[in-house]
Order: structure tokens, then sequence, then C-alpha cells
């Protein structure tokens, strides 16, 4: 049971980034996945979310319209598009698996997690 993040990086405010989660077949194919993200001094909050097919996505209102996810089932892989970026999205990003098919904005819906990639915006 893998997940590895990457795509992080230092960004200027109205950038973009791209941020990939790779995962091991088993843990991933017939799960739904998803973003989270976490703050120094902050929980750990919900960003965006995809169901097991990808028919399926929900987002935080802080990101709606800003950010994309996706994913691809055939490579196990999953991606959160960013754009629009501001100091407030500087946070560490972490994906996860569901215990079930679809999308989820609870972290107790959750059960698999990466350890994290830094994403920060500069002003």
């Amino acid at each position: 049971v893998q997940l590895v993040e990457s795509g992080g990086g230092l960004v200027q405010a109205g950038g973009s980034l791209r941020l990939s989660c790779s995962a091991s077949a088993r843990t991933s194919t017939n799960n739904g996945m998803g973003w989270f993200r976490q703050a120094p001094g902050q929980e750990r909050n919900f960003v965006a979310s995809i169901s097991w097919n990808g028919g399926g996505t929900i987002y935080a209102d802080a990101v709606k319209d800003r950010f994309t996810i996706s994913r691809d089932r055939v490579k196990g892989t999953m991606f959160l598009q960013m754009s629009g970026l501001t100091p407030e999205d500087t946070a560490v990003y972490y994906c996860a698996t569901t215990r079930g098919a679809w999308s989820r904005r609870s972290k107790s819906d959750y059960i698999y997690w990466g350890q994290g990639t830094q994403v920060t915006v500069s002003s």
C-alpha cells in the first residue's frame, strides 16, 4: 500500500502547478481518491475528491473553479491541476484513497494516505 505525491514546489501568486499521486493498483483502481492540504498550525482540510471511474468530482469552495482533479485508472495516478494560486494555497498537499468507490469530503472516509508534497505560493 503506497501513495506517492509529486509536483509540489514554489510558485508566484497567480501561477499554476500540477500535482500527481501515484498509487499501487491494488489500493486505488476501484476506490475513490482525494486531495487534502494542511497549512502550518492548521488542520488537514479537504481540497477535492474523485470517484473510482472519474465520473464524480467534488471540490472545496476555496478551490472550486481554480483546481481540477482527474485520474488515470490504468496507470493508477491521480492529478490536481491548480491555477490562480494565492499565498492562502500554501500547504502540504496529501493524496488519499477512500474506503469505497465514491468521492468523499471527510477525512474519516479515507484509509490510505501519502506523505505529502509542499506547495508554497509567494506573493
